[in-house]
């Protein structure tokens, strides 16, 4: 059984809007509300307010309040229940010792969503299109297509740069059908967004579309404009929602094209190797501390940029769940043990100073030279084969990297 998440666009008529709007509302003013009653029975009396308390006085809220009462009671909770794993995330970053970040009144700008725990969803036999009934609103077109059928384990409706969306968690049987036989190693980077290097030793460049770098003069004019009109006017929030939307345009672009790429490779691939990255210390600030200021800060923060621009961790996911899905298998090589974008695929000698450049690799005991990206894909890949010298590709040595790894 697999989990895949799946949104569909929803299209209410303006009177179902308004009534949306209001219960998005009437759940923001819930959260709030919980938020202050645990924040004063702490401060006044030292207690401890549990969800299970706070759940228990639904009933008397709903029927104090008629417009509470209008509300699916399941929705209220999971609502109540967001709270309480908000508090529980707090309480374990005080005991780890990290930046507590306390749990804060939310807007209604800030609260764009609220959960429907057995939503009442009907789409088409292929899964294309449905419709959601929600009480007080009435049945909702929407659009989008879900590629399992199984139970749905979680749902959402959200309200995002004035449009609605369901989002759905589906637990069920997950297939794809491709012709693929082949195996590949793929190297992610920043000059090139990713390298395929196939067992022939052919290999692929895939362009890097630098999303931000294209669009950034846009963007900071949108900013400037922004920033430039008085906070909370009319002309204030027309400058964001503009900005909004420009950003989802963009977010929506790298999507799409990561979706095409990862589809494109699992058709293709039986085996697939990637390096195991850890973007968070990758894209980790160089500003360091007052005592020990970093270095180069200014340059890191570029690539730092450059690096969450290109979302490569939402991108090797969707690449190893595809692959998966083909019945074919997704392979990450030991960093750290293997250094593939420091070995030599010909000798096996590894050592920092083989790259001579940031794109170059050249070998300083055989003298070997080829694209620093290559050859951390056919490392991956030799690797993952485990493959002896007569199946190795023309121009590689494989008993030292294998002996060495």
């Amino acid at each position: 059984m697999e989990i895949r998440k799946y949104t569909y666009k929803l299209y209410p008529n303006s009177k179902q809007e308004s009534v949306l709007l209001e219960h998005l509302r009437l759940h923001q003013q819930l959260y709030n509300a919980a938020l202050q009653e645990r924040i004063e029975a702490y401060q006044k009396c030292g207690l401890s307010i549990s969800y299970n308390d706070q759940q228990a006085s639904l009933t008397k809220i709903r029927a104090e309040h008629p417009e509470y009462r209008a509300l699916p009671c399941t929705s209220e909770r999971m609502t109540l229940r967001r709270l309480d794993k908000a508090f529980r995330a707090f309480f374990q970053r005080v005991k780890r010792g990290q930046k507590a970040g306390f749990p804060r009144f939310k807007s209604l700008s800030r609260f764009n969503s609220f959960d429907l725990l057995e939503p009442k969803f009907s789409h088409n036999i292929n899964g294309k299109h449905g419709r959601l009934f929600i009480k007080g609103v009435g049945h909702i077109k929407a659009r989008g297509k879900c590629r399992i059928q199984g139970r749905i384990k979680t749902s959402q409706v959200q309200h995002k740069h004035g449009t609605w969306w369901l989002s759905l968690t589906i637990e069920g049987e997950a297939s794809r059908q491709a012709n693929n036989t082949k195996a590949c190693g793929i190297d992610w980077g920043i000059e090139h967004l990713l390298t395929i290097v196939e067992q022939s030793g052919s290999y692929t460049h895939v362009k890097n579309p630098r999303y931000y770098k294209q669009e950034k003069d846009k963007q900071k004019a949108l900013q400037r404009a922004i920033s430039s009109k008085k906070r909370g006017s009319n002309q204030w929030k027309r400058s964001c929602k503009a900005l909004s939307k420009f950003k989802r345009k963009q977010a929506n672009r790298r999507k799409d094209d990561h979706h095409k790429l990862s589809a494109q490779i699992a058709s293709q691939y039986a085996l697939v190797v990637m390096e195991k990255l850890n973007i968070k210390n990758m894209s980790r600030s160089a500003k360091g501390t007052i005592e020990q200021p970093g270095k180069n800060v200014k340059q890191k923060s570029g690539l730092n940029r450059e690096i969450l621009d290109t979302a490569p961790s939402r991108l090797m996911s969707l690449i190893r769940y595809k692959v998966e899905e083909t019945g074919g298998e997704f392979v990450e090589s030991p960093t750290i043990k293997l250094k593939p974008s420091q070995r030599c695929p010909r000798c096996g000698y590894a050592h920092r100073g083989n790259r001579t450049t940031q794109a170059d690799f050249t070998c300083t005991e055989c003298g070997f030279n080829q694209n620093a990206d290559v050859v951390s894909g056919i490392n991956s890949l030799l690797w993952a084969l485990g493959l002896g010298q007569e199946h190795a590709p023309e121009g590689y040595t494989l008993k030292p990297l294998l002996s060495s790894a």
